[in-house]
């Protein structure tokens, strides 16, 4: 006789499924009953990944988000979480205050910061608004773009010389062209590259993805040279779990990188000791902020990948996290803005706020 207990799959933060299994088996002379016990525990097992991992897909999207029916309750954890990360264009003299004459530098993601989160990656363009904004922001402070994409993509989207650029989730940094930069602090053509070697790695999975994936309609691979997105806003939900099985296909061989999830997207990275948060904290490095109490980050970014660098602030007890969102979202930030046009607003109030200070 043989018995088995398979243990419910236990949600990580990050949306990833526990892969321990507890298996007790009565010893039985059939061999081959183990077996087949043994397979079906796999497939059990793996069905539950994948259903978790679909779970998790469909909670981030912000289609399902908006369909939530209304409710008292709803309502109430929506203002309770507003009380706890106010509107930053609220609170802006707030923050200004809290700033106390430091050295303020700005951090900002790209999508759904900067730009609009579209379907198609390669048409989220910025306006010409809040490329005029962000560009006398930099005239103002030091200010770097923190992005998932590769450093080429973005800078074709910003087309501002003057900024730091830290692409592939901060695995790609690099300085302001020379001459640009009007702040003393900014070391020219900086450049920093910690997963170099994973550069032929991640080449060859965008290709295996591609192939694999070609069968899914709406499925969008994109190269960023250190990291890789799969892009899943234009993929059919009933086509979700086929899709998550053709990924982990493909990364089951490659032990080395890790799995994570974005809106709408899933996130291929080097299994370094490596994020958003490390590339903010080497920038401010980089400007000679590394050990200064002198100076006041402020990041802003609407992604699960920018929690990195909220909790990075909130651990160097400097600056505030800005989340960029509509929904209550579990995050390190201090303040909250609803979409890019609000976050344009609260640049263009801090570069009016920097432009009205004495100059020392």
């Amino acid at each position: 006789m043989v018995s088995f207990v398979v243990e419910k799959p236990q949600r990580m933060s990050n949306g990833v499924v526990s892969e321990t299994t507890r298996l007790s088996i009565i010893p039985n002379n059939s061999s081959s009953a183990q077996k087949t016990i043994l397979k079906n525990l796999e497939i059990i097992s793996g069905g539950q990944r994948v259903n978790a991992w679909v779970d998790s897909m469909r909670a981030s999207s912000p289609t399902h988000l908006r369909s939530l029916p209304s409710s008292i309750s709803s309502e109430k954890h929506l203002s309770s979480w507003i009380l706890q990360h106010p509107s930053a264009l609220e609170m802006f003299e707030k923050i200004t205050e809290a700033s106390g004459g430091k050295q303020i530098v700005m951090f900002l993601d790209y999508d759904g910061t900067l730009s609009p989160i579209v379907d198609d990656p390669d048409k989220a363009f910025m306006s010409s608004k809040m490329r005029r904004t962000v560009k006398k922001l930099a005239k103002c402070f030091p200010t770097a773009i923190v992005t998932g994409r590769c450093i080429d993509k973005v800078y074709n989207f910003v087309k501002l010389a003057e900024l730091y650029y830290a692409g592939s989730h901060g695995m790609d940094i690099k300085g302001p062209a020379k001459g640009f930069s009007r702040h003393k602090r900014v070391k020219q053509s900086l450049l920093y590259q910690p997963a170099s070697d994973y550069l032929p790695m991640i080449d060859e999975v965008c290709k295996q993805l591609l192939e694999k994936t070609k069968s899914t309609p709406g499925v969008i691979v994109e190269n960023h040279k250190f990291t890789a997105s799969v892009h899943f806003r234009c993929v059919e939900e009933k086509k979700w779990s086929e899709l998550v099985l053709q990924v982990r296909s493909v990364l089951d061989k490659y032990p080395t990188l890790i799995l994570s999830q974005g809106r709408k997207v899933f996130e291929i990275r080097p299994m370094i000791e490596w994020d958003k948060g490390r590339a903010l904290e080497f920038l401010l490095e980089s400007l000679g902020f590394g050990n200064s109490n002198n100076v006041f980050p402020v990041y802003i970014g609407d992604d699960r990948t920018d929690e990195d660098a909220f909790k990075m602030l909130q651990d160097r007890g400097e600056g505030f996290g800005i989340l960029v969102s509509k929904f209550p979202k579990d995050t390190d930030a201090s303040y909250s803005l609803q979409d890019p046009s609000e976050v344009m607003k609260f640049l263009r109030r801090l570069v009016e706020w920097k432009q009205m200070q004495p100059r020392i």
